[in-house]
């Protein structure tokens, strides 16, 4: 008898051993605080299950999932980005699709007299993310091409590696000015100000997309799924990000 109550305990305890599920959500770095709500919510609606979040540039992200890191889901701030993933074969099929946007802005410290791009002939030293390597510089350089301010601005830039280290360059002091995203300045709210928009030739638009190998591939388009859901459109949108 105490045997066959010690093997249904065991079974009944099965399900709920199993039922959570862990996956890795590579996001690009202006996500940051809306991807930790996110989250949150998410894990509220999937008792058991956890989302594991890892932020830095898109294309760092991109390299870190072709060297094989366990990543479920793929947040891109740019669309080049995600199709570098896709050229690599690194993508879901059919699970791309764009979830939010957002827009550039110039951003200062405080307490600075910046109040336009044409101030910026002026300033000693610029940020926004590496070209190379980082959307918010692509989406820069190409603003700032189209306006015919490039060449001319160009020696003055310190890159970062993220938008973020970017917008902290900004909040020390340690750059007159700066381009970020609109969503960023909530972040340094106390150290920086926005002080112009800047239009894009490019859309700033984000995609998502499961990865390939998946280790939870199920799970991952839930997730992928919750992020473009009317929830977590309320969330995105709570935090300054555009619809899709």
């Amino acid at each position: 008898m105490h045997k066959k109550f010690l093997a249904a305990a065991l079974l009944a305890a099965l399900p709920i051993l199993a039922s959570g599920a862990d996956i890795t959500v590579s996001a690009a770095a202006s996500l940051t605080n809306a991807f930790k709500e996110l989250a949150q919510s998410f894990e509220a609606a999937h008792k058991g299950d956890k989302v594991l979040l890892n932020f830095a540039a898109s294309d760092s992200l991109v390299q870190q999932i072709a060297k094989g890191a366990p990543v479920d889901v793929f947040a891109s701030a740019d669309q080049e980005a995600m199709d570098k993933a896709e050229r690599l074969k690194l993508l879901a099929p059919g699970t791309r699709r764009d979830f939010a946007s957002n827009t550039v802005v110039l951003v200062v410290p405080a307490a600075s007299r910046i109040a336009s791009l044409a101030d910026l002939a002026n300033a000693q030293r610029l940020t926004t993310g590496n070209p190379a390597s980082v959307p918010i510089g692509r989406y820069t350089q190409e603003a700032l091409t189209k306006a015919g301010l490039w060449a001319g601005l160009q020696g003055k830039f310190v890159f970062g590696t993220s938008v973020r280290q970017s917008l902290d360059y900004v909040a020390r002091g340690e750059a007159d000015a700066g381009f970020v995203y609109a969503t960023d300045v909530q972040a340094q709210k106390d150290k920086v100000k926005a002080v112009a928009t800047v239009p894009t030739a490019t859309p700033v638009r984000y995609p998502i997309a499961v990865i390939a190998n998946a280790p939870q591939p199920k799970l991952a388009r839930r997730f992928a799924d919750y992020a473009a859901s009317s929830t977590g459109q309320a969330i995105l949108v709570k935090h300054g990000f555009g619809k899709p």
